[in-house]
């Protein structure tokens, strides 16, 4: 069985909003939902740990019941950083296998955990090929400093799935060496695990800005319409 880490702790400052990103409403339906949702229909996902903002815990609650998630969740409050979020959501997690997410990507699907869930490997995540050219800078200088083979890149998604225990070493690890990653299947190459990927999708966005909001808005009727 997998525990789920359902980050959900950030403030949306680039939204702009009254209210952190994830409660803002896309099709009448916060965003948090979406994920909520989707992962309450996979039989391999016990618990739901999901992060709350500082002071936004009874709204949480409040979305968690109004939507009938018969997942146990568990609420814990966000760390100070997207990584703290992860280890204190780990901490409360009862299962040795976890997967991560973040409920500001509504556009995950029950099919999305499930094909996770089933790809080989104890650590796994969505990748999406790089459809443009990268080029690595000097910042400072502003000049470009060599080239990149794309085909060697992918664009790193969640959802992802890990081995419990080898994710409690890698946030060790980093700690150790002062390292700071922003998202954990590179943290765990880094620390030597074996890390695979599977093809994720274009329509997997991460809701950031007021233009992902209608980006995602579109899709998810996009989606609706197909299920109808």
């Amino acid at each position: 069985m997998f525990s789920l880490l359902l980050l959900n702790g950030g403030i949306g400052t680039r939204i702009g909003a009254d209210r952190p990103k994830q409660l803002l409403d896309i099709k009448g339906i916060p965003i948090l939902v979406y994920a909520l949702v989707a992962a309450d229909k996979v039989s391999d996902i016990s618990e739901i740990i999901l992060n709350y903002p500082p002071g936004w815990r009874d709204e949480i609650e409040r979305i968690v019941e109004n939507y009938a998630v018969k997942t146990t969740v568990v609420l814990v409050e966000a760390g100070e950083s997207r990584s703290e979020s992860v280890e204190k959501a780990l901490a409360a997690a009862s299962n040795r296998q976890v997967i991560i997410h973040e409920a500001a990507r509504p556009l995950v699907t029950r099919a999305d955990f499930e094909e996770l869930i089933a790809a080989e490997g104890q650590n796994v995540a969505y990748m999406l090929p790089i459809s443009f050219t990268v080029a690595p800078v000097d910042s400072e200088t502003r000049l470009v400093t060599g080239s990149l083979d794309r085909s060697r890149l992918r664009n790193v998604q969640l959802p992802q799935k890990f081995d419990a225990g080898a994710l409690a070493a890698g946030f060790a690890r980093a700690h150790d060496q002062g390292l700071t990653y922003t998202e954990e299947a590179t943290m765990l190459a880094d620390a030597g695990y074996e890390v695979r990927f599977i093809d994720g999708k274009d329509t997997n966005i991460k809701v950031t800005t007021p233009t992902d909001v209608r980006l995602a808005t579109f899709l998810l009727r996009e989606s609706s319409k197909r299920d109808d």
